[in-house]
Order: structure tokens, then C-alpha cells, then sequence
């Protein structure tokens, strides 16, 4: 449901942009290889369970790159965010079935420079993995 074309004339709560995206262990096992980071909560569920979580989770990272991809398909050009601010509130948690994240940027404020402010909301089964999810954008 990702909108065609930015609009800074766009109402505050407009929703921009939206997706869903399925991710896999092996997406995680991929995202470890490329971002360097092995960290075993990241694919071990004995590890996991030690630690205290419900399952394997998704890398906070992984989930931040899908925002900023989100983002970057309905602006058409990735330098137009120029900030992106989130707090997780819960872990994402990868099944062996995988998991599917919602992702959704509305419209907070206009700001006097022209750029818009975006809450941005990540959910899964909906319930929220993310609070004060924000990004700063330059339509």
C-alpha cells in the first residue's frame, strides 16, 4: 500500500507509506553475514531461551533497514531521509515459519523547512515492536 508520489501538502495522520514484509531465519542468518553480527539470539532458541526471550529475534537493525526501505520506495531516493529515530519496545521473534512485519509512516507534522515529520509504526501479529518510531523527510 506504499503511496506513488510524496505530497508535502499531505494532512497530518495521512498515512504515507505502508508494507508488509515476511522475514525467515534465513533472512537473519543472511542479515548476520552482512552486518557482521553473529550474535547467537540471533538464530540459536537454546540461546535465546537462556537469555530470558520467547525465541530466536530479528536483528533491531534488520527491522531499522526495512523502515528505511519502506521509506526510501515511496520517497524514490534514499537521500531524502534525513533522520530516523527508533526505540524498541519488544523484540521481533522469528519462528521457524518466519514472521510477518507491518510497517506504517503517517504523517506527524510539517515543519517550517519544508520537511515532514513521520511516525513510523512496526507491529507484528498487531501488537507493536517499536515506540517513538520517527523519521525526518524531505519530500
Amino acid at each position: 500500500m506504499t503511496s506513488s508520489v510524496p505530497d508535502s501538502g499531505l494532512a497530518s495522520g495521512a498515512v504515507v507509506a505502508g508494507e508488509e514484509y515476511r522475514l525467515s531465519r534465513a533472512d537473519l542468518v543472511r542479515y548476520a553475514g552482512a552486518s557482521g553480527d553473529f550474535n547467537p539470539l540471533h538464530w540459536s532458541p537454546r540461546i535465546a531461551a537462556a537469555a530470558g526471550l520467547p525465541g530466536v529475534i530479528a536483528h533491531g537493525t534488520l527491522v531499522l533497514g526495512l523502515v528505511t526501505r519502506l521509506l526510501a520506495g515511496w520517497l524514490g531516493d534514499p537521500a531524502r531521509i534525513t533522520e530516523v529515530t527508533f526505540r524498541f519496545v519488544r523484540p521481533v521473534v522469528v519462528p521457524d515459519d518466519g514472521v510477518t512485519v507491518t510497517l506504517q509512516a503517517r504523517v506527524a507534522e510539517h515543519r517550517p523547512d519544508g520537511r515532514l515529520a513521520l511516525t513510523v509504526v512496526a507491529s507484528v501479529a498487531g501488537t507493536g515492536c517499536v515506540g517513538r518510531g520517527r523519521a525526518i523527510v524531505r519530500p
